[in-house]
């Protein structure tokens, strides 16, 4: 019987005439003697993403002025200081896991962790659980509130499941390619799931990685117990290797002998009568690892949804990879790996799309360079990068090329950049009357350079229109406002009559996802004060004190944030975050969450010697050629004292320690704070050092 029929032939030539694919009938039909097991689904394609967006630091972090103002005796010691290795910064980025990915693989940054050895060792927690409650639990002094993820993050999380499985799938196929692309050929990854995903995980893993070692049973206690069937205690964690080798520590690993175990107590007798003793170390661990899950009353315990315990990261980490390695994970969270990989001596690099997962990875990462530095132990430095709005700029420029992503042309001149804005903000546009773009709710609506602070000159020139027109309310939206602007801006604005509300436009606002499924949140901009001390003993030697941060919250921005007090709902008036409800666990109606400014603030930091630092970008080349570094016109915030509260010390430090300039003259300092929702602001003061100072102190 022949192969194929008359009638197949036929439909096959006017497939390839017409230039489409065959259907999947004839797969194995026309290559009988090459069949192979081949998992296949709805959308699979081979097509990886190739971007390289360039990475823009955004600050730089180590402890070298870390103490309070109380402990000025520990002042910049040169001692801890120089525990800080110079040999690798580390890298703790926001972003789109997959555009990252791209741009590490195929960008400037790839030399620089070929030059570390590559990436030894990658450990993921993607997103398996499909009904999930991704909310994450704020606290407002004495009140508890909950934030959804953002627009971008939860649906990041939440798309991963829109068309089931086939959608999952997708998502962590080309996500996988990359990241063994990106491994060293001697380099391990450890991929975690339990048993929504753990059967599509296993086989897309043995397509894309192929060496398997282990299933490993991380088995758990606590919590209920089923009542229709046993119990569901465990995840699986996938352990794969690039190539045929792969670095497995097993001294690093070993953990006690039972002690019932006769091996243990005497050694055994071969058949040939060799006498084993165990080993001093104890045993290599079997694939069934009891690790216990975090005691919700333990300080490692931070709050943050799917945190994973370091006991199960530590053992990981040492079983395949070696001190100075560098190890990644693309799905940080809460930053466990990191904070791990940092303990034991481990280079690292994390990655999350959530602004709050960085901010919460950020001050978890401190307190462990902190505690290194205080047990006289080596750490690192590590950078908070992210694509600095060419990430925004990549997806404006280009929304019909979104398959091409290796598009690289700045989309700053956009012509129909303010259209989207307007849209994105539920605004009516206003058809050529700059620079006003649209109109909302009886206020006017201007929107900002495209991937640009807005600055003083623009807003000027924008309250002159609002002059002459006779304009009294505007929305101003931007992606960044320069230091300085608030609050004298608003307050000089509304001498005028003029009530001008800035906002942040959102990152989400670019990514296609978005559209159509919720009004995304344009956060209302924050403004700082804060003061400069001198010493009077000293007048090159100044302290900043923090004297007010605010924001000015309406209700509008308070329900799109998804924000819920527990126990029954906020609202917004004058600017305050107010409870509606009298539940007993809740604040009562009418009350401010905010009882004091300082209840906003989570996180503030300083850099005593701002513009030290000028931000470089790395732009690749278009065809051919060297990689090109460029100022991108900004400075990186260099991190020099900072003070933040956590889950378990609510305490905040108003003063910063005293910082010893070298020499007098002019000089910027910056201050930035970081609400208890995640998002920052900062102000740059000028202070001129000079023997005058010391009468001001």
């Amino acid at each position: 019987m022949p192969r194929l029929t008359k009638q197949e032939k036929r439909e096959i030539f006017r497939h390839l005439e017409a230039d489409k694919a065959l259907p999947d009938k004839y797969r194995f039909r026309l290559f009988k003697d090459t069949r192979e097991v081949e998992l296949v689904w709805n959308g699979k394609t081979d097509a990886v993403c190739d971007s390289v967006l360039p990475l823009k630091t955004e600050e730089l972090t180590y402890p070298h002025l870390d103490m309070s103002a109380r402990e000025e005796a520990a002042l910049c010691s040169p001692a801890a200081v120089s525990r800080c290795l110079k040999d690798w910064t580390n890298k703790l980025i926001r972003g789109d896991n997959r555009l990252v990915l791209s741009s590490l693989k195929n960008g400037p940054l790839r030399e620089a962790i070929e030059a570390h050895g590559g990436v030894k060792l990658i450990y993921i927690d993607p997103p398996f659980d499909a009904g999930a409650d991704f909310s994450i639990a704020i606290t407002i002094g004495e009140a508890c509130l909950t934030e959804k993820k953002r627009i971008l993050e939860e649906i990041a999380y939440r798309d991963t499941w829109g068309r089931g499985a086939d959608s999952f799938i997708n998502m962590i196929y080309e996500r996988l390619i990359l990241m063994r692309d990106l491994l060293a050929e001697d380099g391990s990854i450890y991929a975690h799931c339990d048993w929504r995903v753990n059967s599509m995980l296993r086989i897309i893993l043995e397509e894309v990685f192929k060496h398997y070692h282990n299933e490993i049973i991380w088995h758990y206690t606590g919590g209920g117990r089923a009542a229709r069937h046993f119990s569901k205690k465990h995840d699986s964690i996938f352990w794969y290797s690039k190539g045929s080798s792969w670095i497995f520590n097993a001294d690093g690993i070993r953990v006690p002998y039972k002690k019932t175990s006769g091996y243990a107590k005497g050694g055994i007798t071969s058949a040939s009568g060799k006498h084993y003793l165990p080993d001093p170390l104890g045993t290599i661990p079997d694939d069934v690892w009891d690790i216990p899950i975090i005691n919700p009353l333990a300080s490692e315990r931070l709050g943050y949804p799917t945190q994973k315990p370091e006991a199960l990261l530590e053992r990981i980490i040492k079983a395949s990879s070696s001190e100075g390695d560098l190890v990644a994970d693309f799905f940080c969270g809460s930053g466990t790996t990191a904070a791990v990989a940092e303990k034991l001596g481990r280079k690292w690099i994390a990655v999350d799309i959530g602004k709050l997962a960085i901010h919460v990875t950020r001050k978890r990462l401190i307190n462990v360079q902190r505690d290194l530095k205080n047990a006289g132990k080596d750490y690192r430095a590590f950078a908070i990068l992210s694509f600095g709005g060419y990430e925004g700029r990549h997806y404006a420029d280009a929304p019909e090329r979104r398959g091409k992503e290796n598009s690289r042309q700045p989309a700053g001149k956009e012509s129909g950049f303010p259209d989207m804005i307007v849209r994105a903000y539920q605004a009516e546009r206003v058809e050529g009357s700059p620079p006003f773009h649209g109109k909302k709710v009886g206020r006017m609506v201007v929107v900002g350079p495209a991937g640009m602070p807005v600055t003083r000159r623009f807003v000027d020139e924008m309250i002159l229109e609002c002059r002459k027109r006779r304009v009294t309310k505007v929305d101003l939206l931007g992606f960044e406002f320069s230091a300085g602007l608030f609050p004298d801006m608003l307050y000089n604005a509304h001498a005028e009559g003029i009530h001008i509300v800035p906002r942040h436009i959102p990152a989400d606002v670019f990514d296609k996802r978005t559209e159509g499924k919720q009004q995304l949140v344009f956060h209302e901009a924050a403004f700082i004060k804060a003061k400069i001390l001198y010493d009077i003993q000293k007048t090159q030697r100044v302290a900043v004190q923090l004297t007010d941060f605010s924001v000015f919250h309406s209700c509008d921005s308070i329900l799109e944030a998804g924000l819920k007090n527990k126990g029954g709902g906020i609202a917004a008036e004058q600017s305050r975050i107010l409870g509606n409800s009298h539940n007993k666990d809740s604040v009562a109606a009418g009350e401010s969450l905010f009882k004091k400014w300082t209840d906003r603030v989570d996180y503030w930091s300083v850099d005593f010697d701002f513009g030290s630092r000028q931000g470089i970008s790395h732009t690749p080349p278009r065809e051919g050629g060297e990689i090109t570094e460029l100022w991108a016109n900004e400075y990186i915030f260099d991190n020099t004292w900072c003070s933040f509260r956590t889950k378990h010390d609510r305490r905040l430090e108003l003063q910063s320690a005293f910082y010893d300039y070298p020499e007098a003259g002019r000089k910027k300092i910056a201050v930035k704070v970081v609400d208890v929702f995640g998002n920052g602001a900062i102000v740059v003061l000028d202070v001129n050092l000079t023997d005058e100072n010391a009468s001001c102190g």
